[in-house]
């Protein structure tokens, strides 16, 4: 167990974040608009802190280092890096159209565009990949509370998962917004400060020595060149997040929430830039770990270590703050996202819609389903960072899975009138299956071509099917539906949800 000092400052940050996130439930208002996108109300300092907080997380620190440990250098900055150019694309191309649909979820796209049957496939799919991102930052808040506060892994990855889940529930994305603010800047600060340590020698060894004790090829180009290397999965890190992530859940759930078009792009180029000012401290420590930690059992490990061993209190404490802060931040709206996913998309739409024939739940029972599921979507993503802990690889894992099927959908429903449903059904499907074969079937020695060799089959199939079928499914019958969206008023009553077009409030796409 750390000193003392180290498990008062641990612990009194828990207790922080848990006071902010659970005090925001007073802006919900009982509206599921609120509660799942902030009322589409956030000015652009809050979308580009909390983009930017969804993709600074555990796995891009944490399992960044232990990466760099293990495989050197780009193994871990293709994370920060992918990460980036994901926000920046989400920029140029995708925030302000999308932020101009008015919808709650990212399969409320699919749904729009293409139908009942693209939306479904596409939420499941996002289910699967942000539980396995959630897995990935309670994992690496439980390595954070095992090595401060010494006590069972189970139990550690068990508290962070409860913290979060306890202010996920109360505020929503507003607990996000608020939180972000002192988490993600801390954890940029603490980044920083931590590397600036090494880097000007007051650890006692001058940091060109550290450099030089890093094995042949960790810092070098070859990372990037070089297959043997790691080159293809490398590149294929950073493919899967620069391109898989733009079909991210958490990341459209904050463009939806910014107040207008040009503040969703304006914070997504804000959050891709903070991202890459993270991409060399972040990284760096794994090098500088290496060298103060040469056997250490668990790379994962290599952090925390660093912080309570070799660091002065004060930038120790906050580097296990700000990698314990951005965990539990992108945790916080992954569960949040897949929980809007299941209660609006599955629930609401296809299961009650079904059944009844018209939208199935007033507002209040949709914001409080939407919070009941937060529960069992916790508990899976704990069941999993428990039993496979891998923060870093678990998030390349989530987008790889989307990056195969998701992605043409989504880029060729906005920009090409032919895009058609029975196309995006066939991208979905084939994309999806082709890496799952793949996965099993790829040489050893070709790994990382797997990622990168569904998206243009996925892209050519859909292009393929769009075109075959526009006789009997022409790409526009789908635009110009309404979908409801809850009004823009803090109370939404009952009887506005009584037909398919709502008296007020119903949405065109």
């Amino acid at each position: 167990m750390a000193g003392i000092e180290y498990s008062i400052a641990i612990i009194g940050f828990l207790v922080l974040s848990i006071v902010v996130g659970t005090l925001t439930s007073r802006l919900v208002k009982k509206s599921s608009k609120r509660y799942m996108v902030a009322g589409k109300s956030l000015p652009l300092f809050f979308v580009g802190t909390m983009l930017a907080a969804q993709s600074i997380d555990g796995n891009s620190s944490l399992g960044n280092a232990s990466l760099v440990y293990s495989f050197g250098f780009w193994a871990g900055a293709a994370i920060p890096i992918g990460l980036s150019i994901c926000l920046f694309l989400t920029a140029a191309f995708y925030g302000k159209k999308l932020n101009k649909m008015s919808m709650l979820t990212l399969p409320d796209f699919y749904y729009r565009r293409f139908g009942k049957g693209p939306e479904a496939i596409s939420s499941v799919l996002l289910m699967i990949s942000f539980t396995i991102l959630v897995a990935g930052n309670f994992a690496a808040t439980g390595f954070i509370l095992q090595a401060v506060l010494g006590i069972d892994f189970f139990w550690a990855v068990l508290i962070g998962a409860a913290v979060v889940l306890v202010y996920t529930f109360a505020g929503g994305l507003f607990s996000s917004a608020y939180t972000d603010i002192f988490q993600i800047y801390l954890a940029i600060i603490a980044f920083w400060a931590a590397f600036l340590f090494f880097y000007g020698g007051y650890a006692g060894v001058d940091f060109a020595t550290i450099i030089g004790a890093a094995p042949p090829g960790y810092l070098d180009m070859s990372g990037l060149t070089d297959p043997a290397a790691g080159a293809y999965v490398n590149w294929a890190a950073i493919a899967a997040l620069g391109l898989g992530d733009i079909v991210a859940l958490d990341f459209m759930e904050r463009v939806f929430a910014a107040r207008d078009p040009k503040t969703a792009q304006r914070g997504a180029a804000m959050g891709g830039g903070l991202t890459l000012l993270t991409v060399i401290p972040t990284s760096m420590l794994g090098i500088v770990a290496l060298f103060f930690l040469p056997n250490i059992a668990d790379p994962f490990l290599s952090y925390p270590e660093l912080a309570l061993n070799h660091m002065p209190f004060a930038i120790g404490a906050a580097l296990l703050m700000g990698v314990l802060g951005a965990s539990m931040s992108t945790a916080n709206g992954g569960l949040l996202a897949i929980s809007s996913v299941i209660s609006r998309n599955l629930i609401q739409r296809d299961i009650l819609r079904g059944l009844q024939k018209k939208p199935g739940m007033e507002d209040k029972k949709l914001l409080m389903t939407t919070r009941i599921f937060t529960i069992p979507m916790m508990v899976a993503a704990f069941i999993l960072a428990y039993m496979l802990p891998q923060p870093g690889i678990y998030l390349i894992v989530a987008f790889d899975i989307v990056f195969a099927g998701a992605l043409a959908p989504l880029t060729l429903g906005l920009y090409w009138k032919k895009a058609n449903m029975p196309a995006a059904v066939a991208s979905l499907t084939a994309g999806t299956i082709l890496r799952l074969v793949l996965f099993f079937t790829i040489p050893a020695d070709l790994v990382g071509l797997d990622t990168m060799i569904p998206p243009p089959i996925s892209f050519a199939i859909f292009i393929g099917v769009a075109l075959a079928t526009q006789k009997k499914y022409p790409g526009e019958q789908r635009h110009g539906v309404v979908d409801y969206v809850p009004p823009e008023e803090d109370i939404v009553r009952g009887e506005d949800l009584k037909g398919y077009v709502p008296p007020i409030g119903g949405k065109l796409a």
